[in-house]
C-alpha cells in the first residue's frame, strides 16, 4: 500500500497538469479568435501634413490604425512617416520598417491644401453621392464657402512600386477641422480594410 503522501503528491501534480493544459487551450482560443480574418498585416505611416496649417498627426495616423483593426485587419503605426512629395511613394525609411516589422502591406497618407498647390495634377477622386456643398451649419449667413482639404492615400506591397490603391478625396468641410479629418481617416481606413482583403 503506497503512503497517503504519494498519493496526494500525485493528485497535486494531475492537478497542476490539468491547470496548465486548460490555460493554454484558453489562451490559444483566444490569440486564434482575435488575429484577423484576412491575414494581412498593415503598417500605417504616419499622416503627412501638407496644408501649411497645425495638423495632429499623431492622433490622425491613430485614428486610421484604430479604424484598420476594428475592421478586422492587424494594422500598426510606423515610426517612419508618408513622405511630403505629391506622389505617394515609400521612401527608403518606409521601406525599411516595412521588412522589419514583416507587414504585407504599406499605408501612405497625406492631407494638403488643394489652395497652397494649385498647378498639382489631382488624382481620381473618391465620389459616394455627389460632392457635399462645402458650408457648415454653424456658419453666420454671408460666410464665403469652405474650401476643401484633400486628403490623398496610396497602399503598396512590399518590394511593389506599383500602388495597390492610390487616390483622393476632399475632407468634409466642418468648423473643427480635427474633426472632419478624422472622419476621413475612418473612410481611409474602410477603403483600404477593403482593398486590402481583396487583393
Amino acid at each position: 500500500m503506497r503512503p497517503s503522501w504519494c498519493s496526494s503528491f500525485l493528485c497535486f501534480i494531475s492537478f497542476i497538469f490539468l491547470f496548465l493544459l486548460a490555460s493554454t487551450s484558453l489562451a490559444w482560443s483566444q490569440a486564434l479568435s482575435s488575429q484577423p480574418g484576412s491575414g494581412a498585416k498593415v503598417c500605417v505611416a504616419e499622416v503627412n501634413n501638407r496644408t501649411g496649417k497645425s495638423l495632429f498627426v499623431e492622433r490622425m495616423t491613430e485614428r486610421l490604425v484604430r479604424g484598420l483593426i476594428e475592421g478586422k485587419l492587424a494594422a500598426l503605426a510606423m515610426d517612419s512617416a508618408t513622405t511630403s512629395d505629391r506622389e505617394l511613394r515609400p521612401t527608403l525609411e518606409n521601406s525599411a520598417e516595412l521588412k522589419r516589422r514583416e507587414c504585407n502591406y504599406l499605408v501612405l497618407t497625406q492631407v494638403a491644401d488643394p489652395r497652397a498647390h494649385p498647378t498639382e495634377l489631382k488624382l481620381p477622386e473618391i465620389s459616394i453621392g455627389g460632392r457635399a456643398p462645402n458650408v457648415d451649419a454653424s456658419d453666420p449667413p454671408g460666410t464665403p464657402p469652405r474650401e476643401n482639404l484633400e486628403v490623398r492615400f496610396a497602399l503598396f506591397r512590399p518590394g511593389s512600386p506599383k500602388a495597390v490603391t492610390d487616390t483622393s478625396f476632399p475632407a468634409q468641410p466642418s468648423a473643427n477641422v480635427s474633426d472632419s479629418l478624422m472622419q476621413a481617416m475612418d473612410r481611409v481606413a474602410n477603403r483600404v480594410g477593403r482593398d486590402a482583403k481583396k487583393k
